[in-house]
């Protein structure tokens, strides 16, 4: 008969130790932003819808503006009543959400959730919001001392994910993504799909090598059209992505940034409502009109520019110059439908790319511009100089830990106490 051998404490610590690093193994990472102060900034979150959901439906789910959610993604807004429009399940969206500074580290804690008789911690942080959120940061920022127990109708707060890095990359205007890693991606494959390059996103969220794994989360720098708005202006900070647009002063005014250039444009927008005046003083242009005048010396450029939303005035400013030629008329990234099906080759970005030149019929569905005008974007504006390599990623200390290794403790360790 044979003897079993004592299952002896050192056995049971070592056993304890191999599951413990396996856990730590699996487990996802986030790049966090550590900041000292309490300002604020514009950013996105890479959403993808877990239902079949209104657009007013998925807007409520992060408390932003439907139409603010449709232009991130340059979806078209003229179409009617399109807040109700049903987007189809496993859509992928870009969610435009203020980005602060709390507890020393960037993040989102605006968005609030009700609980429904179904939901548990782990659905609503991994299906609801599709794995921006874990269930335990949930747990955590609600003080909840028994996750199994969650009353209907209970308002939680959500923590999400976010990072400002001064709104520039590599010196250069950006706004930041977070980007929930799929079990298909490459880290090669994010940065080509977003127009950043690989040491970039390596750098942002100091990355020793190129491995990722599904439900970590990036910070994805994407290239945008900043403002040089007055810090009274309601929309101080705004700033564009590459490829899409933003709605602003009460829903008075369209931005775009992009194709071909890094300037922001703005005009009006197309919904019907009440507006202060666009005029810009001394003049009969309109925001986003200029005139060309073609000289000896060159072209002399006379716009009307936005310059912000203050005390619930849209701010104009006239600017002329003499540039070398006539600017051609201004191109505009192009609008989708609102989407009714999800394409798998473009399910992860379904704003247009920015490399197109936009400029299918000149302007697009939703543009507003006074006939017999050439439209023309603003000025360059400058961008305040900053790093984005100040990232502290939550790195696994056992990455890089030969998985094979972990097995061969977990065998022994099986071997030793039959």
């Amino acid at each position: 008969m044979a003897i079993q051998k004592p299952f002896c404490k050192t056995q049971f610590s070592v056993f304890l130790l191999v599951l413990a690093n396996v856990a730590v193994f699996v487990t996802s990472k986030s790049t966090i932003e550590p900041c000292s102060n309490a300002d604020s900034c514009n950013a996105l979150l890479g959403y993808t819808v877990y239902t079949e959901l209104k657009v007013s439906e998925v807007a409520s789910l992060f408390q932003v503006d439907p139409i603010a959610l449709l232009t991130a993604n340059a979806i078209d807004i003229s179409y009617p009543d399109v807040e109700n429009h049903i987007l189809p399940s496993q859509l992928f969206l870009k969610v435009p959400i203020i980005c602060s500074c709390v507890d020393g580290i960037r993040k989102s804690v605006s968005t609030h959730y009700k609980t429904r008789s179904s939901d548990t911690l782990a659905s609503i942080a991994d299906s609801v919001y599709s794995g921006l959120v874990s269930d335990d940061q949930i747990r955590e920022a609600n003080s909840i001392s028994d996750p199994s127990v969650l009353d209907v109708g209970q308002t939680l707060v959500v923590p999400l994910p976010c990072t400002c890095f001064n709104g520039t990359d590599n010196s250069l205007p950006a706004i930041y993504l977070s980007y929930v890693v799929n079990p298909e991606d490459t880290l090669a494959g994010i940065a080509a799909r977003y127009s950043t390059t690989l040491t970039d996103l390596m750098n942002v969220n100091a990355m020793g090598n190129t491995a990722i794994k599904a439900a970590d989360i990036l910070a994805v720098p994407l290239p945008a059209c900043a403002s040089n708005f007055p810090k009274s202006a309601q929309d101080y900070g705004l700033i564009v992505p590459n490829g899409s647009y933003a709605i602003t002063a009460s829903h008075c005014l369209q931005c775009s940034c992009g194709p071909g250039s890094l300037n922001l444009y703005c005009q009006p927008a197309s919904l019907a409502v009440s507006c202060s005046s666009m005029q810009c003083r001394n003049s009969n242009l309109m925001v986003g009109n200029v005139t060309v005048q073609q000289s000896g010396g060159g072209c002399n450029v006379t716009s009307c520019n936005y310059g912000g939303f203050v005390n619930g005035s849209i701010i104009s400013t006239l600017s002329t110059s003499l540039q070398p030629r006539c600017p051609g008329p201004q191109k505009f990234p192009p609008l989708i439908a609102p989407p009714t099906s999800v394409i798998r080759d473009t399910m992860f970005a379904p704003a247009p790319a920015p490399e197109s030149d936009g400029s299918i019929g000149g302007i697009p569905k939703s543009s507003s511009v006074l006939p017999g005008v050439l439209p023309a974007g603003v000025p360059p504006i400058g961008s305040p100089a900053g790093i984005a390599s100040d990232a502290c990623s939550l790195i696994n200390p056992l990455g890089n830990f030969p998985t094979a290794v972990l097995l061969l403790l977990y065998v022994k360790f099986m071997i030793a106490i039959l």
